[in-house]
C-alpha cells in the first residue's frame, strides 16, 4: 500500500509552489542581458500597433520568465523572440548592434530615453506594472553606477553581442554541412519556455535577489510536482553552493539544498541543511517579522520535528523519538496545538514500529478535526484504514472511512490526499479477495485507471506533470503486476518502461518500480525454468524488500531440490513475519513449507499447515490466499488417496481462482482437477472411466493453454507428460505421439530434478 504519511513533512518553504526567501542580500544590477531585455521592452513600445493581437500576446507571455529568469545567451533570446515575432527580433538585434559597434554615449542616451515610457497623460508602460519595476530598477541601478563600473557594463555589452556574431558564423558554415530538416528538427525540440537547463544557469553568472528567488521556487516545485524536470542532484547542489557562496545565510537555499538531499539519500547532507536552515531563519529574524516573539520558538519546534521526521525516514527510531520529545516539550511551552498535532502523527509513526495501537492514531484524527486541520485527519484517517485493513477488519467499513476521508478531500480541494485514496482503495482491492468484492482485479483496475486518468487541483506550470507522486507509481505498480499476472508481459513492460521515464532511478519513488520490476522478472524466469537466472534476481529484490528477496530464494531453493536449506530460510522468515504481524507473508511461508513436506514424502505432516494457513486466511479475509490454501488441500487429499474429496473440495475453492486469479494458478489448479479425474476413475465402469479421462484430457488443454500464455514449460512438460499418457490409456496413439513430441522436446530443455510428478502441485 502507498505510504500515506509522506506528507508529513512540514515544509516551511512551500506555499502552494512559492518560495518566500526575503533574507538574499544581493541587489539587482545591470547586465547585458537585461539590457537586451530593456531594448525589447522598448522596441514593443515603439511597435505599438503594427503588432497584432496574436503576436503581442506571445510576447507578453514571453517576458514573465524572462524577467524573473537568469541571465541568458543572445542567440537564445533572438530565438525565442523570433518564434513570437519575428520583425521584432530583428529590431532589436539592429538596436543592440548599433548600441554595441557605436560609443558610450549612445549607451548613455539610451536609458536617457527609458525615463519617457513614463511620461504622459496615457504612458506607454504603467509604473506599478511588472514591466514598469523592471524598468524603474533598471534604470535606478544604472544611475548609481560609477564611471569606472559604466565602462565594464559597456564593454562586457560588446563582448557579449560579438559573442553571439561569433556563434552565428560558426552556425552558418555548419549549416552548409547540415541538412536543414534535420536542423529544423534540432530547433524544433528546444523548450523555450520550459525549466531552466543545466547550462544556462551555470553560464550566467551571480543571480540578483529576484533571480534566486524564481530559481529557487522553480526548482522548489518541481521537485514536489515534477522530478525529471528539475536539475539533477549534482547540477542543482553546485547551484545552491553558488548561492550560499554569495550569501550563507540565505535560508531557504539551505532548505532546498535538505530537499535536493532527500533525493539521493543522504543522510548527513541532509541534516546538515536542515539545520542550516533553522539557524539562518533564526539568526535572519525571519521568522520573528511574521510571527512576533513566538517566531524564535516556533523555528526551535519545527527544527526538532523536521528533524524527527528525517530520522524517521532513514530508519533511525532512536534518534526520532528523542527529536520528537524535544519538539513536544518546545511546543507544550508554547501552546502551540498545530505542532502539537503534527508531533501526534509522527509519535503513532514511532509507536507502530513497536507495536500495534491504533489510540494514538484516533485521537490525533479527532483532536485535528477539533482544530480545524483537515489535512491530519484525512492522513490519519487513511492511516487507520490501513492498519485495520491489515487486521482483517470488514471491508465495507474501511471503504465507509475512506468515502468520509474523500468527503474531506474534496471540501478542501487536497489533491495529493485524493490521490492517495484512491491508491488505498486499489490495495485494498488486491489485497482483500472474494469474500466481499464480485471482481476484485477488475475493480483495482477500475481504481487505478480512475487516478490515472485524473486531473490535478493544484495549478501548475505549464508543460509540468502534477501526478509525479507516490500514489501514481503505486498504482501504475499494481496496473504493471495485474498485467504480468495475466499473461500480458508486452504491456506490463510498456508500463515498467513509463515508470522509468516518469520516476527515475535517482528520483525518490523510484525503488517501487525497481522492486515490482524485480519481481515479474523473477517470475518469468522461475516459469522458464531459468533458476540461474531467477537466482541473481534475488539479491535485488532483498536489497529492495528484505522479506521478499529471503522468501523468493527459498523458492529458487525449493525448485532447485536443496530442501533443507530451503526449510531453515522459510521457517527464521516465519518466525519474524509473525513477529511482525506480516499475516499475509506468513499464509506465503506456510504453503511454501507444506509443499517441502509434499516433496519430502511428509504428507500428513503438511495437513496440519495447512490448516493453520486456512484459518489465518480466513481470520483476517485474505479470500483468495484462502483458496489457494483449500486447492493445496486438494492435493493433499489427492495423494493420500482420496481424490474423490479432493475433488469436492475443489469444486468449492475453484471458481474464484478462476474468476479472478493469476494465469499461472488457474493452470495449476485446471491440472489439478484433471489429477483428481484420473484418480477417481481408477474405481468407476469402463465406460463412466473413459467419460472421466476425456473429461480430463479437455482440462488438461485448458490447463495447457494457461502455462503456455505465461510460457510455464516446467508444467507445460508435465501436462504433455500426462496427457501422453491418458491418450495412450485410450488408444489415440497419433494424438498421444504428438504429446509424447512435444514433451521430449522441453524434457531436452528442461532437465527433471528427480521429483516424481505427482508431488508437485505448483
Amino acid at each position: 500500500m502507498a505510504s500515506v504519511h509522506e506528507s508529513l513533512y512540514f515544509n516551511p518553504m512551500l506555499t502552494n509552489g512559492v518560495v518566500h526567501a526575503n533574507v538574499f542580500g544581493a541587489r539587482d544590477w545591470v547586465t547585458p542581458h537585461k539590457m537586451a531585455l530593456l531594448v525589447l521592452l522598448s522596441e514593443l513600445g515603439r511597435a505599438g500597433a503594427q503588432l497584432g493581437l496574436l503576436e503581442r500576446r506571445r510576447l507578453n507571455r514571453l517576458l514573465l520568465p524572462l524577467l524573473q529568469g537568469p541571465d541568458m545567451a543572445l542567440s537564445r533570446l533572438r530565438k525565442a523572440i523570433e518564434e513570437c515575432c519575428p520583425h521584432l527580433a530583428g529590431s532589436v538585434h539592429i538596436r543592440l548592434k548599433l548600441m554595441a559597434e557605436g560609443e558610450l554615449k549612445d549607451m548613455e542616451q539610451f536609458f536617457d530615453d527609458l525615463s519617457d515610457s513614463f511620461s504622459g497623460t496615457e504612458p506607454e508602460v504603467h509604473k506599478t506594472s511588472v514591466v514598469g519595476l523592471f524598468l524603474r530598477h533598471m534604470i535606478l541601478a544604472y544611475n548609481k553606477l560609477s564611471f569606472s563600473q559604466v565602462y565594464k557594463l559597456y564593454t562586457a555589452l560588446q563582448q557579449y553581442f560579438q559573442k553571439d556574431e561569433k556563434k552565428d558564423g560558426a552556425d552558418e558554415n555548419e549549416m552548409e554541412l547540415t541538412n536543414p530538416e534535420e536542423l529544423d528538427g534540432k530547433m524544433e525540440k528546444e523548450e523555450l519556455d520550459g525549466p531552466l537547463r543545466e547550462e544556462e544557469i551555470a553560464c550566467s553568472g551571480p543571480l540578483s535577489q529576484k533571480q534566486a528567488e524564481y530559481f529557487l521556487s522553480q526548482q522548489a516545485s518541481l521537485l514536489k510536482n515534477d522530478e525529471t524536470k528539475a536539475l539533477a542532484p549534482a547540477s542543482l547542489q553546485k547551484e545552491l553552493n553558488n548561492l550560499l557562496k554569495f550569501n550563507p545565510d540565505f535560508a531557504e537555499a539551505h532548505y532546498l539544498s535538505y530537499l535536493n538531499n532527500l533525493r539521493v539519500q543522504d543522510v548527513f547532507s541532509s541534516t546538515h541543511s536542515l539545520l542550516h536552515y533553522f539557524d539562518r531563519l533564526i539568526l535572519t529574524g525571519a521568522e520573528s517579522k511574521s510571527n512576533g516573539d513566538e517566531g524564535y520558538g516556533r523555528s526551535l519546534r519545527y527544527a526538532a520535528l523536521n528533524l524527527a521526521a528525517l530520522h524517521c525516514r532513514f530508519g533511525h527510531y532512536q534518534q526520532a523519538e528523542l527529536a520528537l520529545q524535544e519538539a513536544i516539550r518546545i511546543a507544550q511551552e508554547s501552546n502551540d496545538h498545530v505542532c502539537l498535532q503534527h508531533c501526534l502523527s509522527w509519535l503513532y509513526i514511532l509507536e507502530q514500529k513497536m507495536f500495534d495501537s491504533c489510540v494514538l492514531l484516533e485521537h490525533s484524527v479527532n483532536k485535528s478535526l477539533h482544530f480545524g486541520l483537515p489535512y491530519l485527519a484525512s492522513l490519519g484517517i487513511q492511516s487507520l484504514v490501513q492498519q485495520r485493513a491489515f487486521a482483517g477488519k470488514a471491508a465495507n467499513k474501511l471503504m465507509d472511512a475512506l468515502k468520509d476521508s474523500d468527503l474531506l478531500h474534496w471540501k478542501h480541494s487536497l489533491s495529493e490526499l485524493i490521490d492517495i485514496s484512491i491508491a488505498q482503495k486499489t490495495a485494498i482491492w488486491r489485497l482483500y479477495g472474494r469474500r466481499y468484492f464480485s471482481c476484485t482485479s477488475t475493480m483495482a483496475l477500475q481504481q487505478a485507471q480512475t487516478l490515472l486518468s485524473m486531473n490535478s487541483l493544484e495549478a501548475v506550470n505549464v508543460g509540468v506533470q502534477q501526478n509525479n507522486t507516490e500514489s501514481f507509481a503505486v498504482v501504475l505498480c499494481h496496473l504493471a503486476e495485474l498485467h504480468a499476472e495475466q499473461g500480458y508481459f508486452a504491456a506490463a513492460s510498456e508500463i515498467l518502461k513509463h515508470l522509468k521515464e516518469r520516476f527515475p532511478p535517482n528520483s525518490q519513488h523510484a525503488q517501487l518500480w525497481m522492486l515490482f520490476d524485480q519481481k515479474i522478472q523473477f517470475e518469468r524466469a522461475m516459469n522458464d525454468g531459468r533458476y540461474h537466472v531467477a537466482d541473481s534476481l534475488v539479491a535485488g529484490i532483498t536489497a529492495l524488500n528484505s522479506i521478499e528477496g529471503v522468501y523468493r530464494k527459498a523458492i529458487v531453493l525449493k525448485a532447485q531440490n536443496q530442501m533443507s536449506e530451503a526449510h531453515k530460510l522459510l521457517q527464521k522468515l516465519l518466525i519474524h513475519c509473525q513477529k511482525i504481524k506480516n499475516t499475509e507473508m506468513v499464509i506465503r511461508v506456510l504453503l511454501s513449507i507444506a509443499e517441502l513436506y509434499w516433496r519430502s514424502s511428509c504428507h500428513t505432516i503438511a495437513l496440519p499447515v495447512l490448516l493453520q494457513a486456512l484459518a489465518l486466511a480466513r481470520e483476517y479475509s485474505l479470500q483468495y490466499l484462502a483458496s489457494e490454501t483449500v486447492l493445496n488441500l486438494a492435493f493433499s487429499q489427492l495423494i493420500l488417496g482420496i481424490p474423490e474429496q479432493a475433488l469436492n473440495i475443489l469444486h468449492m475453492a475453484i471458481e474464484p481462482i478462476l474468476a479472478h486469479g493469476a494465469v499461472l494458478d488457474k493452470g495449476c489448479a485446471m491440472f489439478l482437477v484433471a489429477k483428481c479425474q484420473v484418480a477417481s476413475a481408477a474405481s468407476y465402469t469402463p465406460q463412466k472411466k473413459i467419460e472421466a479421462l476425456e473429461s480430463a484430457i479437455l482440462n488438461l488443454n485448458e490447463a495447457k493453454t494457461y502455462f503456455a500464455k505465461v510460457d510455464c514449460k516446467e508444467q507445460l512438460r508435465d501436462v504433455l507428460y500426462f496427457q501422453a499418457r491418458l491418450f495412450h490409456t485410450l488408444g489415440k496413439t497419433q494424438e498421444r505421439n504428438k504429446c509424447a513430441m512435444l514433451f521430449r522436446q522441453l524434457h531436452q530443455e528442461l532437465p527433471a530434478h528427480g521429483v516424481p510428478l505427482i508431488n508437485a502441485f505448483k
